[in-house]
This record gives structure tokens, sequence and C-alpha cells, in this order.
């Protein structure tokens, strides 16, 4: 949960407000309001806290606390951080867990001195920043969503409603108490709002667990139906809901919420927000929280992209596309149209090599017209917005161009998009004549106006270069007077222009026509009656002309959002040829094949690879068959460790996921009766900060699989059991196996050390028996990474140990052991006990080391040496 900082509503006493000045007053006034977040106070060119506020922004930024005044007779702690950099210390704050209120001044000084004279700047918090509400470039994933959840509990129904305002997204959806955790891993939240009382449930806390740092727990009316109701009525400016998809009351209650929660922290600058569109999570596949973990679909297993899937298939050239992407890549459909309709889309890219190749090019230099979209619409904009936004729109029409070129070979659904990248009537052509290239970030630093575009303009900025022009000639003009040569014309912020000299040209300044202004001990400073109305001039000229530009930027922002729904749909059908383009690329640079998509049972794949071991893997990847369908849809498969059990399940679920989100896959062909939900047991680590054990949790997730797997679901499991005795583990894999052929009929491939588990193949009639391929060759195993039909006569697990490096005493020792307890087995006789080890003084040595002693090295001949160089290399291979 985000933390805040400590309520300091005690200071407003009224002994308190007597004791502290004007600005200390307004500054407590604001925190009272805002008391659950860190406090950005402006002052100047800085945003400064104050209080216990300071004490922890201080300890997270690693900045200065300093002091500023007296409160009860102490020290009141401050800090501060530059306004133009505050960025880079929000986004600390943000990680830690704060939320951070952001309180701006409304007025300048002097406007406020005309109140009166002892009158405070008036301020107001203009924002409030949250995981889920950012908008700031610099903070924000540019190929991830960042979407801010609501969660609602209406008559025992679930509904969730997520935005992501970078971009106007809004969706809605129902679920249940099993499908929650897995809709939020598929959404991966950045923030989730829910009402007080159902945070307080022991179930919902388990769920939500790992979004701990970002949930914001909301006072329970905000989450009242009528409410929320009027909320989204009032919004999208309705007279009632009836259009919007027959939502229930929970999706409304959620949404209303999400919506107030944008209100409440984005203020009067609300961001463009689309009408919701109901989602049915029954049209994508289920995939858990743990098998997203143990897949590495989006993230490794250390929470980066990098090693996941993701950082595999990702080759798209726009911030857009990566983000529709990272979307699909989450939700996998199952629904074969659909799936069928992005395989098309992606064909059409691979058969045409140079069409491909030049979208690509085009597509290199695209920018995010989505998200600059958003910040004009949230007032936080800037002329280089307007810059992208142009950008966009021209280098859209190149890409429809080519396109549009070749549309026989595209697409039906690649060319209905084309039909949105030239909706813009005069739009672009305006945007090129106003703006200049190069532009600026903040709209303070103008001069970003084309010459030529704007005729009153033209005449400010010409007065603006004249006016310079002046300054030299009045500055030459004084040298002359003054005789001192260098005599300088300068400026600053606090004395405006200025003539400066150094102090030893004192006695040469002219008393009548120079006015004292200040001495420094470097320089002396002057103006004059006639510098004084230069100096007016060109203020008066540059705030006509600043003011002049931001008018004209107004008008192009108000044209820019007239086209906001065109640009909307701009932005889809560019990362749609994203997309499909970079999926296209990935499946001819790696050999990927368009797979059979239906909804049969079957799941048939010939010479399939892993993705990803395969891209990372030196040497070539070893491809194998997967063969399912209704009549073997259980494959049991046992091999040593090492041998490759894992990467083959790993894989196979993989190029179901890829399939399913309309890819090509590694594979030489692929035949994959759609799958419904996808499930994994895999991995053996404690869930320590749970406090749950392996075996407790290996169990609760066989549970779930067993209570919620369908026939048409895919189930991988490896080494079930191993978390308690052998018996024990050996006794539930065997009824769990059973349970899965006799009641659940999904396909299912199952990994385990349990050879007598084989013997179920004479019982199980769609059970097959797979085993890992190992070769013995001169003493030493090899594993073949071959998938292959039989049964494992060996686990190999001591040949393991030796290739990790055990030392060879232990490995000798081990063998030993294993031999006596294997004839102990055969019924053999054996000693009722195998004898303990007595400590060695000296480990045995190995055979390098006795080939070393057998050398006479002065008795070799140089050829000798060489051979004997080369079979002690091949003993250490």
């Amino acid at each position: 949960m985000i933390a805040s900082s400590t309520p300091q509503s005690d200071l407003l006493s009224n002994s308190i407000k007597t004791a502290i000045t004007p600005m200390m007053q307004q500054y407590l006034n604001v925190k009272a309001m805002h008391e659950d977040y860190l406090l950005f106070y402006r002052m100047g060119d800085f945003y400064e806290l104050f209080f216990n506020d300071a004490v922890v922004a201080a300890d997270i930024l690693n900045i200065t606390l300093t002091k500023r005044g007296r409160h009860k007779g102490e020290d009141i702690p401050m800090c501060g951080v530059p306004s133009h950099a505050y960025d880079y210390y929000l986004e600390k704050l943000i990680k830690a867990g704060f939320k951070v209120a952001i309180c701006e001044q409304l007025e300048t000084p002097e406007e406020a001195k005309k109140r009166g004279y002892k009158e405070v700047v008036k301020r107001e918090v203009v924002r409030i920043i949250t995981p889920g509400t950012i908008t700031e470039e610099s903070l924000l994933e540019s190929k991830q969503t960042n979407y801010l959840c609501s969660i609602a509990v209406i008559d025992k129904i679930i509904a969730l409603a997520w935005i992501d305002i970078t971009t106007g997204e809004f969706y809605i959806s129902t679920t249940n108490g099993f499908s929650l955790a897995s809709d939020l891993a598929r959404l991966s939240p950045s923030e989730i709002i829910l009402p007080e009382k159902l945070f307080q449930g022991e179930r919902m806390k388990q769920v939500l667990q790992e979004y701990n740092k970002n949930i914001s727990v909301r006072a329970n009316n905000i989450f009242d139906y009528t409410r929320s109701e009027n909320r989204l009525k009032q919004f999208f400016n309705l007279t009632s809901l009836e259009g919007l998809d027959n939502y229930n009351k929970a999706e409304i209650t959620s949404a209303g919420a999400l919506i107030e929660y944008i209100e409440h922290t984005q203020k009067s600058a609300l961001p463009k927000i689309n009408r919701p569109k109901k989602i049915d999570s029954k049209h994508f596949m289920l995939i858990d929280p743990a098998t997203r973990r143990n897949l590495e679909i989006e993230k490794d297993i250390k929470g980066q992209k990098k090693n996941s899937l993701l950082s595999v298939i990702d080759k798209t050239l726009t911030s857009l596309g990566g983000r529709l992407l990272s979307t699909q890549l989450s939700a996998p459909m199952c629904d074969q149209s659909s799936i069928n309709r992005r395989l098309d889309n992606v064909e059409c890219f691979i058969k045409q090599s140079s069409l491909r190749t030049k979208a690509r090019e085009l597509l290199k230099a695209f920018p995010d017209i989505e998200r600059a979209l958003s910040r004009i619409f949230a007032k936080r904009t800037s002329p280089r917005d307007l810059g992208i936004i142009r950008d966009g729109l021209d280098i859209a029409l190149l890409i429809a161009e080519t396109l549009t070129f070749s549309s026989e070979y595209l697409s039906e659904e690649i060319k209905q998009n084309l039909n949105y990248t030239g909706n813009f009537g005069n739009l672009l052509e305006k945007l090129k004549s106003a703006l200049k290239i190069e532009l600026p970030f903040n709209i303070k630093e103008g001069n970003f106006i084309r010459q030529g575009y704007h005729l009153k303009l033209d005449e400010l900025r010409d007065i603006k270069i004249n006016a310079n022009s002046s300054l030299i000639k009045l500055k030459e003009k004084y040298q002359l007077l003054s005789g001192i040569p260098t005599l300088k014309i300068s400026h600053n912020n606090i004395l405006g222009y200025f003539i400066e000299i150094t102090p030893s040209n004192l006695k040469k300044m002219p008393e009548d026509l120079f006015i004292h202004r200040q001495t420094l001990g470097n320089s002396i400073r002057y103006t004059t009656e006639e510098l004084k109305q230069l100096e007016s001039d060109i203020k008066l000229c540059e705030e006509r002309f600043y003011g002049l530009e931001q008018e004209i930027f107004a008008e192009l922002i108000n044209e820019i959002t007239s086209y906001s729904d065109n640009i909307a749909l701009l932005s889809q059908a560019i990362s749609l040829i994203d997309v499909s383009s970079s999926l296209a690329t990935l499946a001819v640079e790696m050999d990927y094949v368009r797979p059979l998509v239906d909804s049969s049972k079957n799941f048939e794949i010939i010479e399939g690879r892993h993705p990803v071991v395969e891209k990372y893997l030196k040497s070539k990847f070893i491809p194998n068959d997967c063969i399912q369908n209704e009549e073997q849809n259980l494959w049991l498969i046992t091999g040593p460790n090492m041998a490759g059990k894992s990467t083959f399940l790993r894989q196979n679920a993989l190029i179901c996921i890829l399939a399913q989100i309309g890819s090509f896959v590694p594979a030489k062909s692929a035949h994959i009766g759609i799958v419904d939900k996808l499930f994994s047991r895999i991995g053996s680590g404690d869930d320590i900060s749970r406090g749950q054990s392996t075996f407790l949790v290996e169990m609760v997730e066989t549970a779930s699989i067993l209570n919620n797997a369908t026939a048409n679901s895919f189930v991988i499991l490896d080494e079930l059991g191993r978390g308690t005795s052998t018996y024990d583990g050996l006794s539930i894999a065997w009824s769990v196996i059973e349970n899965i052929h006799n009641e659940i009929k999904c396909r299912t491939l199952f990994a385990t050390h349990y050879h007598e588990l084989t013997e179920l193949e004479q019982h199980l009639k769609h059970l097959r028996c797979y085993t890992m391929k190992v070769t013995e060759w001169e003493e030493k195993i090899i594993f073949m990474h071959e998938v292959i039909k039989g049964k494992a006569d060996r686990s190999y697990g001591i040949h393991v140990a030796e290739i990790a490096g055990v030392p060879l005493s232990v490995i000798e020792r081990a063998n030993l052991i294993l031999t006596q307890l294997e004839l102990k087995n055969s019924g053999s006789s054996v000693p009722s006990s195998i004898p303990i080890a007595s400590p060695s003084l000296k480990p045995k040595a190995d055979k390098l080391e006795l080939k070393l002693k057998e050398i006479d090295i002065d008795a070799l001949a140089p050829r000798e040496a060489l051979d004997i160089l080369y079979e002690l290399k091949n003993m250490v291979k």
C-alpha cells in the first residue's frame, strides 16, 4: 500500500496560527487537505518540502535537510528540489511508494503585491502524481502501458476497470474469485484502487500482495453505484448509460470510481479518456500469475524484460507498436477468426519483403503521437508535442502511400487501417507552415513559430531584432561619450539592462548622464533615461511577441484536439502495421512457420524449438516433436536433469502462446487446437515472503490446476511431488495423473523422476511415455536433448553432480552407495547397512592428476609433448 507522510493536522491549532508566517500558514492550510501526500510547495524556482515531508524526502532523495523558521520552539525541517528537474526526484519518490501533490504558484510576487503589500502569492494543488497517473515522458516506459485499475464488488459480482491516461484507453470487465489474480497479472497495473471494506478481506489481501506498494485504498462511499453512474454520465456528457454495452452495476461502479480518482488527481487538467470498452475475459487465454513467472513471458525471473519471451520477439520500431505487442503477448486470444486475421497480417509482410523493408524504414522515425496527444489534452504540453503530431502525420502519409501502392498484397485488416492515415483536412499543412523544425520543450522559451506564418508576429520579431541592434549602437555611443572602450551593456533578471564599467574608469563617467545603480567588487553599474526607455520598449515588444505566440499555440492546440479521434485511429493503424511487420521480420530471421489454429484438441508440433533458448544458445538448438490429440493427450516424460525436460515443457507452452497472439512459431509445422487456459507447475523456490514452503506452494498451484483446468486447457507439470517424502510425492503424482487423464482430459506434459509412474501407460489409454535420449561413450554420458518414445532406466544424477564439479572422492563414494542400494532393491545379498565412510586424509587423485604424474617431461620428444597436450585437453572437456 502506498505510504504517506505523517498527518500534520495538529499543526493547525489557533495557537500555532498566530506563531507562524503567512507563507507557512498557507502551506499548513494546503497540507491539511493533502495529508496522505508529500507536498511539493512551489517557491520561485524550487519545490520545497517542510516538516515530516522534508525528513522523509531528504532521506529517500539523498539531499540536504535544512531548516526554515521555527515552530513550537523547534526548527522547521525543510528540503527542496529544482523545479526544472523535479521529475528526476519524483521518480524516486514514486518508486519508494509515495504519492506527491504539486502545489504551484498561481501568480507572480508582483501580482500579489497589487492585492496588498503583505499578501502571500496564491498557490494551489494543481495535480496529484501517483504510479497510475504519471504522464511525464521521462518517467514512463515507452513500450509499456501504464494502467490505473479499480476493483469493485456488487451483489457478489467482481468488476475491473482500467485506464492508461497516457493513451486514453479505457476498459471494463467482469471477473471472478479465481480469475481475478490472472486478470490482474495480464494487465500488470501500475496502481490499483479499491474500497476500504474490500481491502480488509484476507483473500483480497492475498491476491493483491505483490502490488502492495501500488494500492490506493479509497473511502467506501466513492464506490457507490449511483454516485459512479452520475460521474460517468457527467464525464462523458451522457443523459443515460444505456448505450454503453449494458454494463452491470459492478462494472459501472468500478468505472465511475476510476474516473473520480482521475478527476481527484488531475484536477482541471483532465486527459482525453475514451468511452469504456467492455472486455470479455473468456476471449483470452487464462494464464495465472505463477505460470507467467515460470514461463518468463513478459519479464525474466529477475523481473526484467531482458531474457523474457517479449525481449526475443519484440522487433517493433515505434513506442505505440511496442505497447500493442506487449498487450497482445499478455493476452493470447481464444477466437479462431481473430487469431487468423492477425496471422494474415503477418503473412502479407513475410511474402512482400521489399514492402516490409520500406515500411519499417519509415516506421523508425515515427514518433509517439498517442502520448503526445494525451499531454496536449492534459495541458502539460509543449511546442515539441505539436512537432510530434506534425511529424507523425507526415510519416503516416508516406507509409500509407508506400503500402497503398502494393495494396493487392495486403491483408484486409491492414487495408482497412490505411483509411485512417489521411483524414486530417489541412491540419498537417498548417502545422508544417506554423512550426519551426527544431522546437523547445518549454513554451516559455518561445520563438517556435516560423517566419512568414503570422504577419503581426513577424513585425514584432523584426522589432526585437532591431532592438538588439539599438543596444549595440547605444553601447558604442556611450563608449565615445565616456572615453571608456571597455564599457558594455549587460542584462540580468534583477536589474534588467545596465551599463557596466570597471572601478578604474570611475572618474571618466559623466555624472549628469549616467545614473548609478550598483557597485560590486569588480564593476560599477549605471543606467540612463535613454536605456530605460529602450528597455521598456524591448520588454513591451517581447511581452507582445510571446503573448501572440502563445495565442497561436493555443489555436494550433484547438486544431489538433478537433482531430483527436482521427489521431487515435491513426495510432491504431500505425501500431498494427508495426506489430505485423515486426512479427514478420522475426519469422523470417528465425525461420518461424505459420501455425494452423483451430477448435480441435490437437497439439502437433513438428521440430519445435524454444524461442528464447534458441536465440541465446551458442550451438544449434535441438528441435523436438510434440504430438498430442484425443488419442494421446498426456505425455509422461522421464529422464535425467540437464537433459532438456524443462526446456521441452516450456517451449511447447510458449509456442502455444505465440500461436494464439497471431505470431508465427519456431517449428517446422504446428497444428494447435485453441487453448482456453494455460497452467504450469515448475520451480522449487520456497515462497518465504508469504511464509509458504516449497511443498505448500506446489500443492496450492496443483489444486488450482485440478479445480480450474478444462478439456481445452494445456498443462505442464515438472517434478510434481518432490517437495515431500518419496512415497508421498509418488502417490500424489500418481493420483494427479489419473485425475487429469480420467476427469479433466486436457493436453498435458508431465515430467517426473518417479520412474514407477511409467507403469501407468499400461492402464491409462491416453497416456504415452517419453524420455530424453542419453548416449554413453567412452565412460561418458552425453545428453542428446532429444525427446524419444520410451522410459528412462537411470536418472544419471551422479553424472550431473560430476559435471557440476563435485569432488571426485564424493562422486566415487556416491557410485559405491548407488551400487549397493541397487543390489538391495534387486534382492541380492548385501550388508544390512551401508558402512559410513572414514575421513580421508587426502582426496583420491583423479585421472588428470594421475596422468600428469606419469609424464617424464625430460624424456618427451616435441611431437609426444604435443600429443599429450591434446590428450590432457580432451580429459578436461
